[in-house]
C-alpha cells in the first residue's frame, strides 16, 4: 500500500515506534523505576558503604599491606578476620570468602567477593540454570547458585555455630557482590531454614546484603524475605535487570551493548502481566535500595539520592540504555556513592541539630514502618495474583519472636498454637480492611475519609 501511494507508510510508522522505544529506554537512566519510592534514612543505610569496604577487603591478597584500600581505609581490623578460603579450598564451588568478628559492630560477617572473569569456576556456577529448573520454599531459585550456597553452608556451618554460641548477643551477616550477592541471597534463605543448626533462635539476627545483586529468586521468594535481605543498586547496572538467560549474556560478553538492546526489545514486548504470573521468573531479592546520581540529558555525576522499597510490580523490569550499565556494576562505584549518599544524609543529620533520644525513636519507627511495608507488600502480591505467594507470619516482619513465644505457650498448655496466630491475623486483616483500599490493578491505597 506505501509503495503504491508513494508514501512509506509502515516504514513510517515502525521508525516512530523504534524512536518512542528509544526515547522511553533513554528516561529509565534517570532512576525512573524508583521515582515513587521513599528516601532511605542515614539509620538503615549506614552499614552500607562499610559492608562495600568489607567486599573489596576480599580482593586483596594481604590486609595488613592493601594495595587497593578506599580513601579512609577498609575499617577493619585484620586481627579480626579469622578465616580466609581462595580458590584453592572451595574447588571453584564457590568464589573465595572470608569470616570477619567485627567486635565494634557486634557482628559475625560472611563475606564472598564478585565474578572473576579470569576463573572458569566462576562462570560455570552463572550458566548452571535454566528457566524453572530448580525449586525452593515454595519458589524458584538460581540452580547454579543454590549449589554454591549450599556448598558453603554444609562446609561453614559448624564453624559458624561456634562463632554464633561464643558470641550470642551478636549478629550474623552475610554480604557478597555480583556472583556473591546471589550467593549469600539463597544461602540466607538456607541459614533461616536451618537456624537450630547454627545456634540461632530469633530470625531477626540474620540478614544479608546484596550489592549489584543478580536475579537469583522468583517474585514471592524475593518480597517474602525482604524483611531479611537487602540489595543495594548503582543506577543503570545491567545485572539486577538482566532477564536473558546468564549463559547467553556471558557468551556474548564481547558483544554485551548488543545483547542489551536485543535484551530490551524483548521485555518491551513482554506483557507485565505474562512477567507476574510466570512464577519461574527471576528477580532481584528482598528490599531493594536504588542509588541515584545522574540526571536525564545532562553530563556528570550528581549528589546522591537513596530510595528504598520493597517492590512487587517495577521491581527494575527493564534494562537500560545506558553507557554507565557496566561501570555501575563495580564495586569501587558501589562504595564510593553509597559513601557519598552517607555522608550526605549525616549532614543534613547534623544541620537539623537532631537530638539522641529522637534518632532513638526515629529508629524504632523505622522498624515499624519497614514492617508495615514488608506487610503492604506481601498482600499486594497476592492480590496481583504472584503465584505461590503468601504472608510469613501473621505478626509482621521484625515481631517473628512474639510468634516463636505465642507457639511455645500453645504447646505448653496442650492447646493449638494456631489458635493465638489467627486471632491477631484477623485483627491485622480488619485493621488493613479499615484503612487501605485495593483499586483494579491491584495497588493499595489509603482510603479517604
Amino acid at each position: 500500500m506505501s509503495i503504491f501511494c508513494g508514501i512509506p507508510i509502515l516504514e513510517s510508522v515502525y521508525c516512530l515506534a523504534c524512536a518512542r522505544w528509544v526515547w522511553l529506554k533513554c528516561l529509565y537512566t534517570a532512576g525512573r523505576e524508583s521515582e515513587n519510592w521513599g528516601l532511605a534514612t542515614a539509620e538503615e543505610f549506614e552499614p552500607i558503604p562499610r559492608f562495600c569496604k568489607l567486599i573489596l577487603s576480599v580482593y586483596e591478597d594481604d590486609l595488613r599491606n592493601p594495595m587497593w584500600a578506599p580513601p579512609g581505609g577498609y575499617g577493619m581490623d585484620p586481627d579480626w578476620v579469622i578465616l580466609r578460603k581462595g580458590y584453592e579450598e572451595t574447588h571453584g564451588r564457590v568464589p573465595p570468602y572470608i569470616v570477619y568478628l567485627d567486635h565494634d559492630h557486634s557482628d559475625i560477617v560472611l563475606i564472598v567477593r564478585g565474578l572473576n572473569m579470569a576463573k572458569e569456576s566462576d562462570y560455570l556456577v552463572m550458566l548452571d540454570n535454566k528457566l524453572g529448573q530448580t525449586k525452593f520454599d515454595g519458589g524458584y531459585v538460581h540452580n547454579g547458585l543454590l549449589k554454591a550456597a549450599e556448598w558453603l553452608f554444609d562446609t561453614e556451618c559448624e564453624f559458624l555455630r561456634e562463632l554464633v554460641l561464643k558470641n550470642p548477643k551478636y549478629t550474623l551477616t552475610f554480604i557478597g557482590h555480583s556472583l556473591g550477592s546471589g550467593v549469600v541471597a539463597l544461602l540466607t534463605l538456607i541459614a533461616l531454614q536451618n537456624r537450630s543448626k547454627l545456634g540461632i533462635v530469633e530470625r531477626r539476627k540474620i540478614r544479608c546484603y546484596a550489592t549489584a545483586p543478580a536475579r537469583c529468586m522468583s517474585l514471592n521468594l524475593a518480597v517474602r524475605y525482604a524483611d531479611v535481605i537487602n540489595s543495594i543498586v548503582l543506577q543503570d547496572d545491567f545485572l539486577p535487570r538482566t532477564t536473558t538467560a546468564l549463559s547467553d549474556l556471558f557468551k556474548s560478553l564481547f558483544c554485551l551493548p548488543c545483547v542489551l538492546c536485543i535484551t530490551c526489545l524483548k521485555d518491551t514486548c513482554t506483557l507485565e502481566e505474562r512477567m507476574f504470573t510466570d512464577p519461574r521468573r527471576l528477580y532481584a531479592p528482598g528490599r531493594l535500595y536504588h542509588i541515584v546520581e545522574r540526571k536525564p540529558f545532562r553530563t556528570g555525576r550528581f549528589p546522591p539520592v537513596v530510595r528504598t522499597a520493597v517492590p512487587v510490580d517495577g521491581r527494575f523490569e527493564q534494562v537500560v540504555l545506558s553507557c554507565h550499565a557496566t561501570t555501575d556494576h563495580a564495586i569501587v562505584w558501589i562504595e564510593r556513592e553509597s559513601q557519598k549518599a552517607f555522608d550526605i544524609m549525616m549532614d543534613r543529620d547534623r544541620i537539623m541539630d537532631v537530638p539522641a533520644k529522637q534518632r532513638m525513636e526515629r529508629k524504632e519507627f523505622l522498624v515499624r514502618e519497614h514492617s508495615q511495608e514488608h506487610e503492604a507488600a506481601l498482600r499486594k502480591a497476592i492480590a496481583l495474583d504472584i503465584p505461590h505467594a503468601f504472608p510469613t507470619s501473621p505478626y509482621g516482619t521484625f515481631t517473628l519472636s512474639e510468634t516463636e513465644e505465642a507457639e511455645n505457650s500453645g504447646k505448653s498448655t496442650g492447646g493449638s498454637p494456631s489458635e493465638p496466630l489467627k486471632k491477631r491475623s484477623e485483627s491485622w486483616d480488619d485493621f488493613v480492611e479499615r484503612l487501605f483500599d485495593v483499586d483494579e490493578s491491584g495497588n493499595m491505597m489509603i482510603k479517604k475519609s
